[in-house]
């Protein structure tokens, strides 16, 4: 938000990012305390809405003269109070700020059409690709006012995932727990590396790299611990097909960051790539990738066995390794 009053206003919040939908709801709520603090605030889901619902929450109440509405789930909207909220949003009158959120997709678009014929004050919140998740953790450092460098980004979202949730708690812990606001690698693994060592992402990696014991103790940790098998599927094909996009891309002229947007890595991880390609083809990541695949469908419920399932997996995949 500019600063500019948020009443007489009305800020139209898209995409399925919900962290960053939330924040830049709550921006606006927080804008509009600030500039009326007597404003009566409402939250209301659209679904729950009918007309007389929607006039009585935009209209105030005896204790307050302005109101903040944030309206979400907005694709729930009932077709019959469409009419009325989109000419509420064209003419919310100097008492009110209008927050409208929608999580994108299909439903509901033809209100969300209509919505941005107005041109309200439109915030997007497309959903962070996983390449671009160390970027959301240096992002965030600084939003919070410290510091994160590239490689301890990558590493805190290879131990915590990839739910924006859980990187901006795992941030902010940290942060909070160092003198100097600094977010460093060492931290990362003093507080989520046991985490880390069971996720299925460092399973793959093992495998990968030819490592039988790592690999094979990692799985049967990570089982153990309660990491679905389908994940586990999930990274190893994910982590061969980086691989073969890597193996494809590598002798082409692009800069690292061209060559990590075509295969879908963030930067820093083309050191791994590089790393890994020493010892595969293409037609040996081919076999592996289909391996893993008869995984997949064994570990879905064509095996009775789904950790045997995955051993089996781990083996083929390094036995593929170094095959020219």
């Amino acid at each position: 938000m500019d600063d500019a009053s948020p009443f007489g206003r009305v800020l139209l919040v898209t995409g399925p990012e919900s962290l960053l939908a939330e924040r830049a709801a709550a921006e606006f709520v927080a804008a509009a305390g600030a500039a009326r603090p007597d404003a009566a605030v409402t939250r209301v889901e659209a679904g729950q809405l009918d007309a007389g619902s929607l006039a009585e929450a935009a209209g105030g109440s005896l204790f307050a003269s302005a109101t903040v509405l944030v309206v979400t789930e907005l694709g729930d909207l009932p077709a019959e109070v469409a009419d009325q909220l989109v000419a509420l949003a064209s003419d919310p009158g100097p008492d009110l700020a209008l927050a409208l959120v929608h999580s994108g997709g299909n439903k509901g678009k033809a209100v969300l059409d209509r919505l941005r014929k107005l041109k309200l004050h439109v915030r997007d919140c497309p959903s962070i690709k996983p390449w671009e998740l160390p970027q959301f953790v240096a992002a965030e450092a600084r939003r919070l006012k410290g510091r994160a460098d590239a490689a301890s980004a990558g590493v805190l979202v290879d131990a915590v995932g990839t739910d924006t949730r859980s990187l901006a708690a795992a941030v902010r812990q940290l942060l909070d727990d160092s003198p100097d606001r600094l977010l460093t690698e060492a931290a990362v693994r003093r507080y989520f590396g046991g985490r880390a060592e069971v996720t299925s992402f460092a399973v793959a990696d093992d495998a990968l790299s030819g490592r039988t014991d790592g690999a094979l103790g990692k799985l049967r940790w990570a089982l153990s611990t309660g990491v679905a098998p389908v994940l586990i599927t999930s990274a190893l094909s994910n982590n061969l097909r980086s691989l073969g996009k890597y193996l494809d891309g590598r002798d082409q002229r692009m800069g690292d960051a061209d060559l990590a947007r075509a295969i879908g890595v963030p930067p820093w991880k083309l050191k791994d790539l590089s790393r890994l390609a020493r010892d595969w083809a293409p037609a040996s990541v081919a076999r592996a990738i289909q391996a893993v695949a008869v995984a997949d469908a064994q570990v879905k419920g064509a095996a009775s066995d789904a950790g045997f399932a995955l051993e089996q997996a781990v083996l083929k995949v390094i036995g593929c390794r170094g095959r020219r």
